[in-house]
């Protein structure tokens, strides 16, 4: 892959995967790379540092809003809809985007009701991300999957447990008291 790289602290970096967000997959590049080259190639990518993420948990009328993973890890199991975090969005921009994308949905985001961290088992893990799942209010849209998701609909909170859901989920609803 080719890039374009820059330095930190005298160690030169290659960024790949245009366009670059808020994660964006680098390689320590060896320093006979000349100083003024604008590009480079790096055969092997690693993430080195957990990638930011936010989410949404929204309970309206007894009913929490849930997606179903169409993609990544733990496809078609359920959670809040949530995303990778952009490079210059804050967290709860984030959060509302990542609803909007996911959901249809527009939001008001408002306080943090979860931090964690989501990686697989692997040693080192194949990928981990840092969480932050906010409370929010819907304030327009219309339900609608799209992005990742496969599926977006309104689950009544006592039937939220029985949903085939991603780990971290289970951890959350305990912090809701759910």
């Amino acid at each position: 892959m080719i890039g374009s790289y820059y330095v930190i602290r005298g160690t030169y970096y290659c960024l790949l995967s245009p366009p670059f967000d808020a994660t964006p997959l680098i390689s320590e590049v060896p320093r006979r790379y000349p100083s003024n080259s604008v590009r480079c190639t790096v055969l092997v990518m690693s993430e080195t540092h957990p990638t930011p993420g936010a989410g949404a948990v929204i309970i309206d009328s007894g009913r929490m809003l849930l997606i179903r993973r169409g993609r990544g890890a733990y496809v078609d199991h359920w959670a809040v809809p949530g995303g990778r975090q952009r490079r210059g969005e804050t967290m709860r921009e984030a959060a509302a985007r990542e609803v909007l994308e996911e959901t249809g949905l527009i939001v008001e985001v408002g306080d943090p009701v979860w931090v964690g961290d989501i990686l697989d088992e692997a040693d080192p893990p194949a990928y981990h991300y840092t969480v932050v799942d906010f409370l929010a209010v819907v304030v327009g849209g219309k339900l609608a999957a799209g992005d990742d998701a496969a599926e977006a609909r309104w689950v009544p909170v006592d039937e939220v447990r029985a949903m085939d859901l991603t780990p971290t989920m289970v951890d959350l609803i305990d912090e809701l008291g759910l």
